[in-house]
């Protein structure tokens, strides 16, 4: 029955058919795990009187409706809703079709928030049920699944087929162990899939979601372990520690390291010292030191008569890469060397011959290093810089270059929640470093409003008169006349033409050619350019010292470690640096806004994303999304343990994991995606 096509299906011709398809349901089965989004709670029904801004339910009958086309792209449906004595205005975009669903004769629940707008009170895109839909007590006494929308289905009739395959969902075939069934009390798998359906209650409904949240983690941690055991089984190079070298070297550094850099090299160096391939995360907040971190790692490495390889995602960073790597490495010997697509002709030609002949020690490069015409005389570390901006097989391809496998070193600016830690990073060991170089100043943030412009741009001039320069960061290319998020390209001409007529402003967006980009972002990096109006290209890898001030245009658009990236690109020296977030209009600041005014802290501002938007992409470019967690949250740290308790119960066991066949391709699927072996 699982698959059965859905045509089969009473009531399900070859238009719904096609429509279903367009989003991946094609069985049975299919629909089955097409789980509701979310729950709305209809048992506080309250009336239109007592309404207050907030979260509100009402039962109400539809007065008068409408929908209008505003614009292209936009229709608004409008309606009046009364209880019999009030009434009160519903707002819902794009969603023509509940003209139509509102019988004047019917009475329904209305769930949604309500809220001041437009200058008005109103109820904002409210979710719309019949009282008795799914329960035969009293009209406000149950839990309605709200699904994601599906173009050419009607609610009313998903929900209709879906109740006609619900004795199929009770049959559903179990996927977990029976063993950990039992040691964690969850329900089956078809008692989950019906609960989550047709609710019986708040307690059954939050056992249903713990179910099929703790199968989602037991198979990510499950392939995190597994790949921890296969990578011990590899063989690796054993480099030795040469304490009076690498003590020469800390102590010829123009700098003191930190507490936290002395304690993340020295777990690099005793990983070094084994044969099984190190497999690290450095993760850092921006100016934490990383990259003296792996310049040390590399000197030992290249003691040992082994090379590094240092992957960086733009020229530019792996330019400033190559630039700091040189003035440590050189004075001992070390040669470094950069890699890039500008590299060509014969220059290139000469340099892959050195690589491959053992005359270069440290090789720092974009993608370059990964091509097939790339050779490696003894590849022993390999350093991928903000690892999440690279594929599983970019960094397998590097790595392959070795007849052993070489130890690896992950970096990341974005601070990795303990959570994420445990599971889509639990093959890795994780070093931190959480202290700034000494003489870093806190970054002072604050939250202006649109009307604050001309304010912003007095306090960036007096930077810019104090020999100082500035970013401006617009989330737009193009000028769109119905958007009123700024364009980068208008931003650009306004700024250069009036208010910065006497500054020399810059452009920098994705558009640009890779030569335009590098040039404008050299201009700026060695002081040609006052302000630097861009996207968010330059989120990662800019290191401009003198850069003091960054203002950053409808902040709210941005995810909060997007904006602490973006932050990071001042507060770079000694110099005091300056924040501005400007809000796209005068409501009240987002909680995200909140967070990053009143915090520096790389790591708290991690977890606060994480609760707020989800893991996004600190799991990784071409990796995004594949997680697949639809109940699950990575914030639920204490699931997170039981599953993981449970992961390594089962591993030691012996268990063949192959007796369970739709988990088991679950774990290995995973278990590619996540992978850096």
């Amino acid at each position: 029955m699982l698959a059965s096509s859905v045509s089969e299906l009473k009531g399900v011709g070859e238009k719904l058919t096609q429509a279903f398809a367009r989003v991946g349901i094609r069985t049975v089965g299919d629909l089955i795990d097409w789980l509701p989004r979310r729950h709305e709670d209809f048992s506080a029904a309250t009336s239109i009187a007592q309404l207050e801004p907030g979260k509100v339910t009402i039962l109400a009958r539809c007065e008068k409706v409408e929908t209008r086309q505003v614009r292209r792209g936009l229709r608004v449906t409008t309606a009046t809703l009364t209880d019999g004595k009030d009434k009160v205005r519903a707002v819902w975009f794009n969603q023509p079709y509940r003209a139509t669903q509102l019988s004047p004769d019917q009475d329904f629940l209305f769930s949604g928030t309500f809220e001041f707008t437009y200058n008005r009170y109103q109820l904002t895109n409210p979710a719309v049920e019949k009282p008795r839909a799914f329960a035969e007590t009293e009209p406000t006494e149950f839990l309605a699944p709200i699904y994601r929308v599906i173009k050419d289905i009607k609610p009313q009739q998903l929900r209709k087929l879906i109740e006609s395959v619900r004795p199929t969902m009770v049959m559903l075939p179990e996927t977990l162990p029976e063993s950990v069934i039992k040691t964690q009390g969850l329900l089956s798998r078809g008692d989950a899939y019906v609960e989550m359906h047709f609710p019986s209650s708040e307690e059954a409904l939050a056992r249903a979601k713990e179910r099929l949240a703790f199968e989602e983690l037991f198979e990510l941690l499950m392939a995190s372990q597994l790949n921890k055991c296969e990578n011990s089984k590899l063989q690796g190079w054993e480099i030795p520690f040469e304490q009076p070298r690498v003590a020469e070297f800390v102590k010829n550094l123009p700098f003191p390291l930190t507490g936290a850099q002395r304690r993340a090299a020295w777990q690099i160096i005793q990983d070094f010292a084994s044969s099984e391939p190190m497999n690290r995360l450095l993760q850092g907040d921006v100016g934490s030191g990383k990259t003296v971190v792996a310049g040390l790692a590399a000197y030992s490495c290249a003691q040992a008569g082994l090379q590094t390889a240092i992957m960086a995602p733009t020229e530019i960073l792996a330019s400033q890469h190559a630039e700091t790597l040189h003035g440590l490495l050189a004075p001992f010997g070390v040669k470094v060397a950069l890699l890039t697509g500008s590299v060509k002709g014969a220059a290139r030609k000469t340099l892959l011959q050195e690589l491959s002949n053992g005359e270069i020690d440290v090789i720092v490069g974009t993608h370059a290093l990964i091509q097939k015409t790339v050779h490696y005389h003894k590849l022993g570390f390999v350093v991928i810089d903000e690892q999440h901006r690279f594929g599983v097989k970019q960094r397998q391809t590097l790595l392959e270059k070795s007849p052993y496998m070489p130890h690896l070193l992950a970096m990341t600016a974005t601070p990795i929640p303990r959570s994420l830690q445990l599971t889509v990073f639990g093959e890795l060991e994780v070093s931190v470093l959480d202290e700034l170089p000494a003489g870093r100043r806190p970054i002072a943030t604050k939250i202006w409003q649109p009307t604050s412009a001309e304010t912003l741009y007095e306090k960036i001039d007096a930077e810019l008169a104090a020999g100082r320069q500035a970013y401006i960061i617009c989330s737009l290319i193009d000028e769109n006349p119905e958007n009123d998020v700024k364009s980068v390209e208008a931003e650009y001409r306004k700024l250069r033409s009036t208010v910065f007529r006497h500054r020399t402003v810059g452009l920098l967006h994705g558009k640009l050619s890779a030569a335009e980009k590098e040039a404008v972002m050299q201009q700026f990096a060695d002081g040609e350019v006052d302000i630097l109006v861009s996207t968010t290209v330059v989120e990662v890898g800019v290191n401009v010292p003198n850069a003091t001030v960054i203002l950053i245009e409808n902040a709210d658009r941005f995810g909060l470690s997007q904006l602490h990236q973006l932050r990071g690109r001042v507060g770079r020296s000694s110099y005091q640096s300056y924040c501005h977030l400007v809000t796209s209009d005068n409501k009240k600041p987002t909680q995200r806004l909140r967070e990053i005014e009143k915090s520096n802290d790389g790591f708290y501002l991690a977890e606060a994303d994480l609760k707020l938007r989800g893991p996004g992409e600190i799991y990784g470019r071409m990796q995004h999304g594949a997680l697949n967690l639809r109940i699950a949250t990575l914030a639920d740290t204490k699931l997170i343990a039981r599953a993981q308790a449970e992961a390594k119960r089962f591993i030691d066991s012996g268990e063949d994991l192959v007796q369970y066949k739709q988990l088991s391709s679950r774990v290995h699927n995973y278990q590619r995606l996540t992978t850096l072996n």
